[in-house]
């Protein structure tokens, strides 16, 4: 799992031995949006650092706005006693080539790697719209029959590459993509090699009318990293009955740090313990932080998953 294995076929059957131990870590989507920057804008880096620290996470995803150079990176993190959880990228595989991808993400793995986590949070975005604010999500691309072999031949063979170079894809299922509903995460499960890992988003299958708990029964020994957003539902509601864009939804406060909303968290974590998950852990709340106070909402998003791990008996590692 993520930030705990070794290079190439290790990497997806490797556990801690202590079993049932967790990293929290939090995206800085709770302080400042890649996809909307008017939002938390000014926000720098290192005040999302800071008071991550505060709140009691022992790591941080990248966010997009943020430096790509190790040497810049790696002081800062030790500054505040950090791990780098991972950082998402944008694939472009269903219309472009394995060679061009190769040499897009190859850097991006070489950053990863430099800073020493081990997944690549991966995500096709070929006509994706859940970054504009003007487009409905009944309006998301949807990948044609004939299209899902070629794709995802082009994806394993990815996944084979990074993994050759001690780098472990994540696919990350996600609102306004050609992944998106669980007959999707399904078909891509199916049709792709157990190398490739899934990030289980809380958030995104509760959006799409689908059941975390059963998604993650169902592909637990793939689950690399577990992003945790709960979901006020009346907004929901809202939200699907106008055919909302995704960026209005969150503006309008659909998403939450988890144990705020309406999803049973406890659930997930029992589950989480009966199958002795090891890895990230990741508040990934995006909210208008004008609106939602960035430090008081991912504290009450760690204290609840710290409440969740104290009943159900898993360890919560601090940084390595």
């Amino acid at each position: 799992m993520a930030c705990i294995v070794g290079d190439g076929a290790n990497i997806i059957n490797n556990t801690l031995e202590n079993k049932m131990s967790i990293k929290i870590g939090v995206s800085p989507i709770s302080w400042t949006n890649d996809d909307m920057p008017e939002l938390g804008g000014d926000t720098t880096m290192e005040h999302c650092l800071q008071e991550g620290k505060l709140a009691g996470y022992s790591g941080f995803e990248l966010g997009g706005k943020w430096p790509r150079e190790a040497s810049v990176l790696e002081p800062l993190f030790n500054k505040y006693d950090m791990d780098i959880v991972s950082s998402w990228f944008s694939g472009d595989l269903l219309i472009g080539s394995l060679e061009d991808e190769i040499k897009r993400i190859t850097p991006h793995m070489q950053l990863l790697k430099d800073l020493g986590t081990k997944v690549i949070v991966y995500c096709e975005m070929d006509a994706c719209v859940h970054g504009e604010i003007t487009v409905p999500l009944s309006r998301r691309p949807v990948i044609a029959e004939d299209q899902w072999q070629e794709w995802t031949a082009k994806l394993n063979q990815l996944s084979e590459y990074t993994l050759s170079h001690g780098m472990q894809l994540a696919y990350h299922h996600h609102m306004g993509t050609v992944v998106q509903i669980e007959e999707e995460v399904d078909k891509l499960m199916a049709m792709t090699n157990s190398d490739l890992g899934l990030v289980l988003d809380t958030g995104h299958l509760i959006y799409a009318g689908s059941d975390p708990l059963r998604v993650y029964e169902k592909y637990s020994d793939r689950v690399l990293h577990i992003h945790c957003k709960d979901v006020r539902g009346a907004l929901l509601d809202d939200s699907l009955n106008t055919d909302s864009s995704f960026l209005n939804s969150v503006l309008n406060g659909v998403f939450t740090v988890p144990g705020d909303g309406d999803f049973n968290f406890p659930d997930l974590f029992k589950m989480v313990s009966d199958n002795e998950y090891s890895g990230w852990i990741v508040v990934e709340a995006e909210q208008d932080p004008a609106k939602a106070h960035p430090l008081t909402y991912v504290t009450m998003g760690y204290n609840n998953i710290q409440s969740y791990c104290d009943k159900f008996g898993i360890q919560i590692e601090d940084r390595e």
